[in-house]
């Protein structure tokens, strides 16, 4: 069951946790450069708003996340598979 949260996503710590664990750590802009690349346009601004659940995330953002950070869609739900 997924908990109600205060905010507009439930992924944002996730992607945050995802971005540090990455060797090395990548930064905001970083994360921002690789989505660029698959053709999602999402700035450091918008990625800091995501992480700080300040901005809803689209389908299309949520799997490019899950790809460029290398973990699951679900686990970015709240699952606990990575």
């Amino acid at each position: 069951m997924i908990k109600k949260r205060a905010g507009k996503n439930i992924i944002g710590r996730r992607v945050a946790e995802a971005r540090q664990v990455c060797r090395p750590a990548l930064t905001q802009d970083a994360l921002s450069g690789r989505l660029a690349r698959l053709g999602i346009q999402l700035d450091r601004a918008a990625i800091a708003k995501i992480e700080n659940n300040l901005r809803h995330v689209l389908d299309y953002e949520l799997k490019g996340l899950a790809d460029v950070l290398c973990v699951e869609v679900s686990w970015l739900l709240g699952d606990e598979k990575r």
